[in-house]
């Protein structure tokens, strides 16, 4: 019996009998933090995502099958910046897992990483569906998603410090394919620098920035209030002498209101991916890019 317990301790010491880690549970919100995460964490992460490209992020239900994903996640990853606020802090206090409350080692907030645009300077709820903590669309600026990975390379090494050396690789391999895809894109890009567009919601404010497009009008008044027909007449009266280059909305809007005011201003109706999923070229992050770039371009000829 000594001699067995001996050969064991000698085995455990060499790591020789250690079971096989178990990857990380992550929860990820958007399929945009899921397919970040990926990335990353490769065969060491196992990635559910919350929501799908078809769905406003606003507007999720905490399902019980959500809430069962919380219980067992060892991280999740979110947007923050109070884009998930009217769902995700019920699912995670559901969820009963103290590693996934905020300010715990799994909590992850990707705006956190960037610096955002349209911080109010007061908040009125006469203005809409305003975000104290400024705009929190900010996965469509590539320069964005590379800080934003840096971050959470951060934070799968720390939550299995014994990985970190995987994590960095991996990290490192994605900035580096990242960076020349920037380069690549921003120099197809170069066209649509000044191109005046209609965006339905403030979910395309980082895009437009990104590219230099010029915003003349949003289709909704106010940040999440559609458009009256009052207000869509006042548009088409505004754009008629001056129509846009093109509409842009995303792939879960109604298109209804952005394809009357097309027909009416004789500007294309351009339907964006805007998340991974969103359409069949955004099949990954660099599909995402690729196929946003590739409609827009299209409309701009």
């Amino acid at each position: 019996m000594k001699n067995f317990i001996r050969i064991v301790s000698m085995l455990l010491m060499a790591g020789a009998v250690l079971p096989a880690q178990a990857a990380l549970k992550v929860l990820a919100t958007t399929p945009d933090w899921g397919a970040l995460a990926t990335e990353l964490g490769g065969e060491r992460v196992n990635v559910y995502v919350a929501t799908t490209a078809m769905q406003d992020v606003h507007r999720v239900e905490a399902k019980p099958s959500l809430v069962a994903h919380a219980r067992t996640a060892d991280l999740v990853v979110a947007t923050g910046a109070e884009l998930e606020v009217g769902w995700l802090p019920v699912l995670i206090q559901e969820s009963g897992n103290s590693k996934i409350q905020p300010g715990a080692a799994g909590s992850f907030e990707a705006a956190s990483f960037v610096q955002k645009l349209e911080v109010p300077a007061k908040l009125d709820r006469s203005m809409g569906d305003i975000h104290p903590q400024g705009n929190p669309h900010v996965q469509l600026d590539p320069h964005n998603i590379a800080a934003i990975a840096h971050g959470l390379t951060a934070k799968l090494s720390a939550l299995e410090p014994e990985q970190a050396a995987f994590y960095a690789a991996r990290g490192k391999d994605f900035d580096a394919r990242w960076s020349e895809a920037i380069k690549r894109w921003e120099a197809e890009a170069a066209p649509l620098k000044g191109a005046q567009v209609v965006i339905m919601h403030r979910d395309q404010a980082y895009l437009c920035h990104w590219l230099g497009l010029t915003e003349v009008a949003s289709i909704e008044p106010k940040p999440g209030v559609p458009p009256t027909a009052a207000y869509l007449g006042q548009l088409v009266g505004k754009l008629t002498s001056a129509p846009p280059k093109m509409i842009l909305l995303n792939a879960y809007n109604d298109p209804k209101a952005a394809g009357w005011l097309s027909e009416r201003v004789h500007a294309p109706a351009v339907v964006l991916p805007f998340s991974v999923g969103g359409s069949a070229g955004a099949k990954d992050l660099f599909g995402l890019f690729d196929d946003t770039l590739n409609k827009l371009l299209a409309a701009n000829k």
